[in-house]
């Protein structure tokens, strides 16, 4: 379908739980149809949406469940929710709970960081594992070759 119309874009900076930043280009047809309110007339989709936006919670430390104290709740989903807050989906997977909620940019943030160390934390875990794992794999295999287990036929 061609269009000979002009074609209107706007640029929302969107910035993420991460810290970066993204730039989202919407684009619309400038020729309006019979009836219709000509685009550069209309209120855009997110000044139309702005008063409808809850408000963000209180701060709080979201990486901890409210039922179970459990320091390992994670994101399940997220959304924009207004110019400066986020609706976070969370689930602790101690006690199952799934809890929703509305975030100032500076909670998400703060548990974002908080996501960030909980990761390191696990990446230097599971290196420590695997190399004991490793180091107790080597031992045997030097075992076996010292009690001639191993032949070059195995090979």
């Amino acid at each position: 379908m061609e269009s000979n119309g002009e074609q209107t874009h706007y640029v929302k900076r969107v910035v993420l739980p991460s810290g970066k930043t993204i730039e989202v280009v919407y684009f619309r047809e400038a020729e309006a149809h019979v009836g219709e309110v000509p685009l550069n007339e209309a209120p855009m989709a997110d000044e139309a949406n702005a008063v409808e936006h809850a408000p963000a919670e209180p701060h709080q430390e979201l990486h901890v469940c409210m039922d179970c104290f459990s320091e390992l709740v994670y994101p399940v989903h997220w959304e924009e929710s207004g110019p400066e807050n986020w609706d976070v989906l969370l689930h602790c997977p101690n006690c199952d709970v799934y809890r929703e909620g509305v975030f100032a940019q500076e909670t998400v943030e703060a548990f974002d960081e908080e996501l960030d160390r909980g990761g390191d934390a696990l990446a230097r875990d599971y290196k420590r594992l695997m190399r004991a794992n490793m180091a107790e794999e080597i031992d045997r295999f030097v075992g076996a070759l010292e009690a001639g287990a191993i032949l070059p036929d195995d090979f």
